[in-house]
């Protein structure tokens, strides 16, 4: 290369320089999910192997007795996914994305508007931000196109993405949180808590609000920072046959089969917006009224979905409607329930030969009042790595975590806390959560997870400091 040829190459900040080589090297290297997930299979029982002297049948065995037992948790998270992922593709949320696309006027700012909407909606439910995030990383970017507007597409998606990698934890679809706060749950009957933690110390609280509101303002600048210039900026077309109106259809339909023929009476019912509004105002009245009733404490996993299944079913109020919507939310979640059997098995061989144990109490050994949440990130993140579930990483570790935290005075909300930002961090570097905003993208995980993880990265140290110091 000449030195006419570098002069002309545009100017990199250390910050920007950090994000080009990362991509470079994971655009190269990293796996589909499901090798991914197929991977960590490998690196767990060699683990195992290692750490705990595990022979292989004692390995094969814990992983095939692990394969199902997350059916009952999966089953909610498919559901929160699926109600957010209809929400997300109505009419009138597809009109608030088109209105927010406008707002920018150059790459940078178009970034940092879809990091912050995917962040806000993913703390009213990770679903909803995953799947509002994704379709407005992919209208955000047809806009910069059409409009002559330089973005970088892979890095405008892992702003689409920090909605289930940062607020979510903290946020009113925390699995730990949730778990906690469900009458009679696993933690409670097996004597590691005494109570039922309420959303109103784990969300509801200044803590996890400070958190939130630092973190929206913390991650926003480090997006605006990693923006590469304009000439090094690889828009939509180069990842997206544009001209492919699937999509589009996918977007904007609202069922309406055999529109052609003549309707019968049954067509009336099963499209009739009479009945389906009245069970959707049914429902979001017990649902309103659980509140009243309860305070906010109420909040549960089952509520939530609840709460989502009856919103959905008002904004579509046509039960034929609703239901081709619900089919079509539930493809697009196939590769999130095709990984979580093989997640589980990860989870039957961390348990079964006692690794997860080992891992669990080398890092709550070091724990002190001061440090213990800063270890809580660092056991979540670890544990997230293995197992992308945060609520199949809690019915493992939430009991030994709620047990130190008891000895060392720190708070449950707090704990929960901690620990959940843990879980969600390391989702920059683990591609399960990602499958539907891949899909939605049409980015492959390689494309993306470069800035993902120099996301991760940059992170760190506000992580660590904020967690420290922030009293509860």
């Amino acid at each position: 290369m000449t030195t006419e040829e570098q002069s002309q190459e545009p100017s990199l900040t250390p910050v920007q320089k950090l994000g080009e080589a990362i991509a470079d090297r994971v655009e190269r290297w990293m796996p589909n999910p499901f090798l991914f997930a197929i991977l960590l299979t490998y690196v767990a029982a060699i683990a195992a192997i290692l750490s705990e002297g595990s022979n292989v049948e004692e390995i094969t065995s814990s992983w095939y007795g692990g394969f199902w037992n997350l059916l009952q948790f999966a089953m909610q998270m498919v559901i929160i996914l699926v109600t957010a992922n209809v929400v997300a593709y109505h009419q009138r949320v597809r009109k608030l994305i088109l209105a927010l696309i406008r707002l920018p006027k150059n790459g940078r700012q178009a970034v940092v508007l879809v990091g912050i909407g995917s962040m806000l909606t993913g703390w009213i439910s990770w679903g909803l931000g995953l799947i509002f995030g994704a379709i407005l990383v992919r209208e955000m970017g047809k806009r910069a196109r059409n409009d002559g507007i330089a973005v970088h597409y892979p890095l405008l998606a892992v702003a689409g993405y920090m909605g289930m990698s940062l607020t979510w934890g903290w946020g009113l679809s925390s699995s730990a949180g949730l778990l906690q706060a469900t009458a009679d749950n696993a933690l409670m009957r097996l004597g590691f808590v005494d109570r039922i933690i309420p959303a109103t110390e784990w969300v509801f609280h200044p803590y996890p609000l400070i958190l939130t509101a630092l973190s929206l303002v913390y991650a926003s600048l480090m997006l605006y920072l990693l923006c590469p210039p304009a000439d090094n900026c690889r828009g939509i077309e180069q990842y997206v046959d544009i001209s492919d109106e699937e999509m589009e259809a996918r977007i904007e339909h609202v069922a309406a089969p055999d529109a052609g023929r003549k309707k019968t009476l049954a067509d009336h019912i099963d499209n009739s917006k009479i009945l389906g509004g009245i069970i959707a105002l049914t429902g979001l009245v017990l649902f309103i009224r659980t509140f009243f009733t309860q305070g906010l404490g109420a909040l549960d996993l089952n509520v939530l979905n609840f709460g989502f299944l009856m919103v959905g079913m008002l904004l579509f109020m046509s039960p034929t409607s609703y239901q081709k919507e619900f089919h079509d939310a539930v493809q697009g979640s196939a590769g999130v329930i095709l990984l979580f059997p093989f997640y589980a098995g990860i989870i039957g061989i961390m348990t079964g030969t006692g690794l997860v144990d080992t891992m669990t109490e080398s890092l709550l050994s070091i724990a002190t009042p001061a440090t213990f949440p800063v270890i809580a990130w660092i056991t979540g993140g670890a544990m997230n790595i293995f197992v992308p579930s945060a609520g199949g990483e809690w019915a493992i570790v939430g009991g030994p975590m709620m047990l130190a935290s008891a000895e060392l005075g720190i708070p449950y909300g707090q704990t929960i806390a901690s620990y959940a930002v843990g879980d969600a961090h390391t989702n920059l570097l683990n591609p399960f959560w990602a499958i539907p905003l891949l899909a939605i993208t049409g980015l492959r995980a390689r494309d993306m997870f470069g800035y993902a993880i120099t996301m991760m990265i940059l992170l760190v140290p506000f992580l660590a400091i904020t967690l420290y110091l922030l009293p509860y």
